[in-house]
């Protein structure tokens, strides 16, 4: 029976329209599970992204009526030397941040990627500490890194590397260094889990086979391993860009933005600004900017990694 004819049986109907219905019923299930993430993402990111637009463009004081002022707020952000030393700290923060989180979880990961002795316990050990939220890490730092109750200064004393206690918060490059050395403790086991998966998915025939042809370790690693963990190693450089340009709560809670603000983050001066100052619709143009600063760097690694496989 043709597709278009009629079912001879009683009440039968056109089988293309009982497909047609069944396609209906299984595009409305389908609707039906993902309804609940829809109505997350909508509630708490599509809603309150237009809303910190339609702020922006407003004087949003926290007690008061708003009052429409175009791009007042942006104009103001233009000339705010201190949102703009904030930004070029941030970006060098990232820089450090992102090289340091990658170098070492790729050591990491290179390090348990094959079965041997105590992997599990090795994997387990470097991967604990991102369990541990930002905020705890952060007060765990603070206490090892005060100058009279901490670890850092009073050891660095008995091992005669000081002659007295040193402040390692006191001088912004020791301050810098120091949470830069948390984040990478903290985060670089994830990077870690990230690559290994990228690592594990090579398969062994092309490294013996390249052993066999002559190639050692070091061509090895730069001729096969890296341009077949490419993808992996993106996504992980995408995630590291972000999270540093974001980065607060370590700055805020080890360093408050001292000494001197020369460690004030972008996401720090945008917290001033709203929450401190009271000026939401300044805070929420600041935010903008900053959004679009990382989509656009979102943008270009993604562009470089499809021109990459592009030119393969």
């Amino acid at each position: 029976m043709s597709g278009t004819e009629i079912d001879d049986r009683p009440g039968g109907a056109p089988s293309s329209a009982r497909r047609v219905r069944r396609r209906r019923r299984i595009d409305y299930a389908g609707l039906f599970y993902i309804a609940p993430a829809v109505i997350l993402v909508v509630v708490f990111f599509v809603i309150p992204l237009g809303m910190m637009v339609w702020m922006s463009f407003h004087n949003w004081p926290l007690m008061g009526r708003p009052r429409w002022i175009g791009l007042g707020n942006y104009a103001t952000l233009w000339h705010d030397q201190l949102f703009w030393n904030a930004l070029g700290f941030t970006i060098y923060y990232t820089v450090c941040a992102t090289i340091g989180l990658l170098a070492v979880g790729l050591a990491l990961a290179l390090f348990v990627e094959k079965p041997r002795p105590g992997v599990s316990l090795y994997r387990t050990a470097y991967f604990l500490p991102v369990v541990v939220g930002f905020a705890s890490a952060s007060l765990l730092w603070l206490w090892l890194s005060n100058v009279d109750s901490g670890l850092f200064s009073p050891l660095a004393q008995r091992l005669g590397l000081t002659e007295v206690l040193y402040n390692v918060n006191a001088q912004f490059d020791s301050a810098f260094w120091s949470v830069t050395l948390m984040v990478i403790w903290k985060m670089s086991g994830f990077y870690m889990v990230i690559l290994m998966s990228g690592l594990q998915a090579i398969p062994a025939d092309f490294h013996e086979a390249a052993r066999i042809d002559g190639a050692n370790s070091r061509q090895r690693f730069l001729f096969i391993t890296l341009p077949l963990i490419r993808r992996p190693l993106v996504l992980a450089l995408i995630l590291a860009v972000t999270g540093s340009m974001l980065a607060f709560d370590q700055f805020y809670i080890v360093l408050a933005g001292g000494p001197q603000n020369e460690t004030l983050t972008a996401v720090y001066w945008i917290f001033n600004q709203s929450f401190v100052s009271f000026r939401l619709g300044y805070g929420s143009a600041l935010s903008v900017v900053l959004l679009a600063i990382l989509l656009v760097l979102s943008l270009v690694q993604l562009r470089l990694l499809h021109g990459q496989e592009d030119g393969r």
